[in-house]
């Protein structure tokens, strides 16, 4: 379901994080930014919470720890017992290079996988921006014209340094 939604485009940081304060302060409400490369201080000024992404890390870690305890004490102790060296089936401290190494890869496969979905970056999605050029060089503040006076908010963008501002019917 696509909206519509006013676009103010900025050539620069320094103008669009002035330009996201003039906004919040005046009430008007944000759907997102769109920058180039990170901006220090926008989440901040967009009153973004934090995020629960280290939640997840910490959960798909004991997840691999688990796994990897698992499975060595299955292979090593019950399926295929081997006495190397006249040391018991189960030697823990064997199964720490594994229990780590197994812990940080299904950390980080399951922390891919949570931002692809997270961020809707799903293979064979459309990519969800408003100007192509912020992939590039270009800032953009986009807000839902529902609700909003087009006309005052065109205006305090312009006022703000926008290069451009216009309307576009999107599906962000």
């Amino acid at each position: 379901m696509s909206k519509h939604y006013i676009i103010g485009v900025f050539g620069d940081e320094e103008p669009l994080l002035e330009a996201v304060k003039e906004v919040r302060a005046s009430g008007t409400r944000i759907h997102e930014v769109y920058t180039p490369f990170p901006v220090h201080g926008l989440d901040d000024l967009l009153g973004y919470k934090r995020s629960r992404l280290p939640k997840a890390a910490f959960l798909f870690g004991c997840l691999g720890f688990i796994l990897s305890i698992t499975m060595q004490a299955w292979m090593l102790g019950i399926d295929w017992p081997m006495n190397i060296g006249g040391k018991p089936p189960l030697a823990w401290p064997d199964f720490v290079p594994v229990s780590f190494e197994l812990t940080v890869l299904i950390t980080a496969l399951g922390m891919v996988g949570t931002y692809l979905v997270v961020c809707d970056f799903i293979p064979g999605n459309e990519a969800k921006i408003p100007d192509l050029r912020v992939t590039s060089h270009k800032f953009c503040i986009a807000i839902e014209r529902e609700g909003t006076n087009a006309a005052a908010v065109t205006a305090l963008l312009n006022r703000l340094g926008a290069e451009e501002v216009h309307e576009k019917e999107l599906e962000l």
